[in-house]
């Protein structure tokens, strides 16, 4: 069986990441104009998974931004890991209640890796099934979880993200955080194995203490078709002020790439070799929690 390899923390990371100046107001209205024409005389392009990227990167990235800087102050580390032009599957654990940590980590390899990488990141029936947020997801990149999807967007060399834990992880309790559960069965591998592209294990720091889950009200949640419904020290308790996630500090680390490309595409139907590597990308994200837990000086600092 393949061993776990706890995710780099090269000493270069330590530089603060430095952003760039935003563009003078009149060049920021001079844009905005221009977006507004685009989008009432329609020309714009969308994908076909519906990706919009002129909505992405004129509305949805800046409202995300300005938490990626300034409210969790993410720190990112191994973006040298991630591939500048080619596919790749982008595999991390997953936590925080609701599902900001994709949203982050999207931010993350748009603004910080030196190519811009997009991240189509594939998600829950659920999140498609909800009014608005179903099509905003679709147009900053996401689609369906299935392996029909994840393996022509790597074909087509592509960063796809998936978070095997679902919402087994970010529903669990807080007293269980930062500790992985179960992987499911293993489909992120296949579509990987299928074509050939890396896996590129992901640990992220600092979502399980935006929204610490101290209970789940299991009638509620039957009553409304949802996996879970959170109980928080600030939700319900204080309404719609509960939903503003706690400013922890984030830590998100992209590890060496596992290689698929070697087994050829029949090893997806080895349920043993699947086992094995899922088990690996596992306990590598686990290990580099670890890590990262130690690195970070305090939750909130």
């Amino acid at each position: 069986m393949p061993e776990a390899r706890v995710i780099p923390l090269r000493p270069d990371d330590d530089e603060p990441f430095a952003p760039v100046s935003p563009p003078a107001w009149d060049d920021q209205v001079a844009g905005g104009l221009e977006f507004l024409q685009r989008r009432l005389t329609g020309e714009y392009e969308t994908d076909e998974f519906g990706f919009d990227p002129d909505l992405a990167d004129h509305v949805l990235l800046p409202i995300l931004r300005p938490f990626f800087q300034k409210w969790f102050r993410v720190e990112t580390f191994g973006l040298e890991n991630v591939p500048a032009d080619s596919g790749a599957l982008v595999v991390a654990n997953h936590s925080g209640t609701l599902p900001i940590d994709a949203l982050m980590t999207t931010v993350a390899l748009h603004d910080e890796h030196p190519a811009a990488r997009r991240f189509r990141l594939l998600g829950a029936d659920l999140v498609f099934d909800i009014p608005l947020v179903g099509a905003m997801a679709r147009k900053l990149g996401a689609t369906l979880a299935c392996n029909e999807d994840a393996e022509r967007l790597l074909t087509e060399g592509e960063l796809v993200g998936v978070f095997p834990e679902g919402f087994k992880g970010i529903g669990k309790p807080f007293r269980d955080r930062y500790t992985l559960q179960r992987f499911g069965r293993g489909g992120f591998v296949s579509a990987a194995l299928r074509t050939g592209k890396p896996i590129i294990p992901c640990a992220i720091v600092g979502a399980e203490e935006i929204y610490p889950m101290i209970g789940n009200a299991k009638t509620v949640a039957r009553l409304f078709g949802l996996p879970y419904f959170p109980i928080t020290p600030t939700f319900p308790l204080l309404g719609p002020l509960g939903l503003v996630p706690l400013p922890s500090k984030w830590l998100i680390a992209f590890g060496e790439p596992i290689e698929t490309a070697s087994y050829g595409p029949a090893a997806a139907e080895d349920p043993m070799l699947v086992f094995n590597l899922t088990d690996q990308v596992r306990e590598t994200i686990q290990h580099s929690l670890y890590q990262l837990l130690l690195r970070r000086t305090s939750v909130f600092g």
